[in-house]
C-alpha cells in the first residue's frame, strides 16, 4: 500500500512538472497574441500609460523591468497587488500568456497590428 501511494505521488508530481514545463513554453497563437497586445495596450495602458511609460501605475518599460524577476511579474499580473489598484488578471489570462506578456514587456512591447 505504501509503495503504491508513493508511486502515485511520484507520477502526480512528474505530471505536474511536465504540465508546468509545457505551459511555460507555450506561445499564444497569432489571434490570441493580437488580443493580448490589445489588452496590454488598452487595459494595462489605462493605468500604466498608453505608451506603458507610467501613469497611475508604474512604467512597464524594458529599463524599469529588467531587474525584476519574471516570476514576480507574472504573479503580479495574475493575482494583482493587494492595497493597490492593480487587479488580478487570472480570470482572463493563463499563466503561459502572462509569461508571454512579461517576456514581451522586457523586450519592448509590440504595437497592435491592424487586422
Amino acid at each position: 500500500m505504501k509503495a503504491q501511494l508513493r508511486r502515485r505521488t511520484m507520477l502526480f508530481a512528474l505530471g505536474w512538472i511536465c504540465g508546468m514545463a509545457c505551459a511555460a513554453t507555450a506561445t499564444p497563437d497569432t489571434a490570441r497574441r493580437s488580443e493580448l497586445i490589445r489588452m496590454v495596450r488598452n487595459d494595462c495602458g489605462s493605468c500604466h500609460g498608453m505608451q506603458l511609460t507610467g501613469g497611475l501605475g508604474l512604467p512597464l518599460t524594458p529599463d524599469t523591468l529588467k531587474d525584476k524577476p519574471d516570476s514576480a511579474l507574472v504573479a503580479t499580473i495574475l493575482f494583482g497587488r493587494a492595497g493597490t489598484p492593480m487587479p488580478p488578471w487570472q480570470p482572463f489570462l493563463t499563466e503561459a500568456e502572462a509569461e508571454w506578456i512579461v517576456e514581451n514587456l522586457k523586450q519592448g512591447f509590440p504595437d497592435v497590428k491592424p487586422k
